[in-house]
């Protein structure tokens, strides 16, 4: 007897046990399924996302293109729709100003690129190579104050642009006729780690340039690499 009672004690209770997951499946069920139908429409729309992404992104990549063979390459750059994506329309700029640099134009590519720089939302980098670029356009032409102000940022320990920022800081110094500034300051650049070999030829070559020896050990560094005369 005993045993007859303990089984049915059992069957209850399964019973009970069964009944309450039913209950309760039906009472918090649908949150189980909402968040798989959740994670299922993300992923869905992650893909799709990505797949405009990449489709916007070629077309804008093949209009570039396009636009580098036309005739006239600066109006067909600017015609390009970048859409909201900042580093898009700064590259157009670049290309666009590059053009203008090869025509003769080297204020207004300098100009250009120094609008360009100034692009809200602008990545650092491109920020950065804009500037340079617009350093390296103008030459001479660009106000001293204005180019020593941007070299001063690029060639910051660290920043991505460092070592090209120190070279033109020694073109500027010769430029100004500042010659034994310039020698001290391409050889600081010289001992510096990670330079690469089309900067070290350049160096080599501005060495020789100057009369000096491209490989001298550096010297004791200059009293300014600032080009804008003192007031």
């Amino acid at each position: 007897m005993a045993n007859q009672n303990d089984s049915f004690i059992d069957e209850v209770t399964d019973e009970l046990r069964r009944d309450r997951l039913f209950t309760a499946f039906r009472r918090y069920g649908w949150i189980a399924i909402a968040l798989i139908l959740a994670l299922v429409g993300g992923a869905a729309w992650r893909e799709h996302s990505n797949s405009r992404a990449e489709s916007s992104a070629r077309a804008w990549g093949d209009a570039i293109m396009a636009a580098d063979d036309a005739e006239n390459r600066v109006a067909a750059l600017e015609g390009i729709d970048a859409g909201d994506v900042a580093g898009r329309k700064v590259l157009a700029e670049m290309l666009a100003a590059g053009a203008e640099a090869e025509a003769g134009q080297a204020d207004k590519a300098s100009q250009r690129l120094l609008a360009a720089a100034d692009e809200p939302g602008l990545e650092p980098l491109l920020r950065d190579l804009a500037q340079l670029k617009a350093v390296m356009v103008a030459g001479a032409e660009m106000d001293a104050a204005q180019r020593d102000g941007i070299l001063a940022a690029l060639s910051k320990p660290g920043a991505p642009f460092e070592m090209l920022a120190l070279e033109q800081k020694a073109v500027a110094l010769i430029g100004a006729g500042r010659t034994e500034d310039a020698i001290v300051l391409i050889r600081q650049i010289q001992q510096k780690d990670g330079l690469s070999e089309p900067l070290r030829r350049r160096l080599a070559e501005m060495m020789i340039t100057l009369g000096a020896d491209p490989d001298e050990a550096q010297g004791p560094g200059p009293q300014s690499t600032t080009v804008a005369p003192s007031e």
